[in-house]
């Protein structure tokens, strides 16, 4: 591991006739009707999936994963209302809740997103200690010298604080970041984790 680069938060997103204007009133709603809420994804196994799992989880509701064949049609269903929710990405989301398509209820980040400030996190709107995030990161073969990971790690940080760089993913949801070594390294355990156990306890398997 040699740095964390960018991090993005998913956007939790209601189709218009789901009875929930907040995350206390859908985890309510979900348990009211357990098994009736759907939920979207890209795919079995993919990020958005493993966001609805800890979600189920950690609010204790039953909700029905939908996975589809990629993020668009997953997308298209929810605004037709096929599909209840979606953890959605930024660029895919975002402009559908401009247009009131589609329900902003929270993001998925530990903190709020610059982007929308004034919706709450989900942990903050009803399920503490829930957090996840879509991450790319920087990584080199084990055998490379300290020196030559130092090297790529102090690159990394400068391209990142660059403005341009800085703006170009702001506006699609992604915020730049740049760590240490250990700290990537400490994230990749802590991600293996947890998500280890979300495959585990919901049956998730490979396609």
């Amino acid at each position: 591991p040699v740095s964390l680069v960018t991090s993005s938060a998913y956007f939790l997103v209601v189709h218009p006739a789901v009875a929930a204007k907040s995350v206390k009133e859908l985890i309510a709603l979900a348990k009211e009707r357990p098994g009736q809420i759907t939920y979207a994804s890209p795919g079995n196994g993919s990020s958005p999936h493993l966001a609805g799992e800890l979600f189920k989880s950690m609010a204790g509701v039953n909700m029905v994963h939908v996975p589809y064949r990629g993020g668009n049609p997953a997308m298209i269903d929810v605004l037709g209302g096929q599909v209840s929710l979606y953890f959605a990405s930024g660029p895919i989301s975002l402009p559908q809740v401009k247009t009131g398509r589609l329900r902003l209820l929270a993001v998925t980040s530990a903190a709020r997103s610059e982007l929308v400030p004034d919706v709450p996190t989900v942990a903050e709107a009803g399920v503490p200690g829930y957090e996840t995030t879509s991450w790319y990161g920087i990584t080199v073969p084990a055998r490379t010298s300290k020196a030559g990971i130092a090297k790529v790690q102090q690159d990394a940080q400068r391209a990142l604080r660059l403005p341009d760089v800085k703006e170009r993913l702001f506006v699609q949801g992604i915020e730049t970041v740049g760590t240490m070594p250990e700290q990537f390294a400490k994230i990749i355990r802590d991600d293996l984790k947890k998500y280890a156990a979300v495959v585990k306890d919901a049956g998730i398997r490979a396609e």
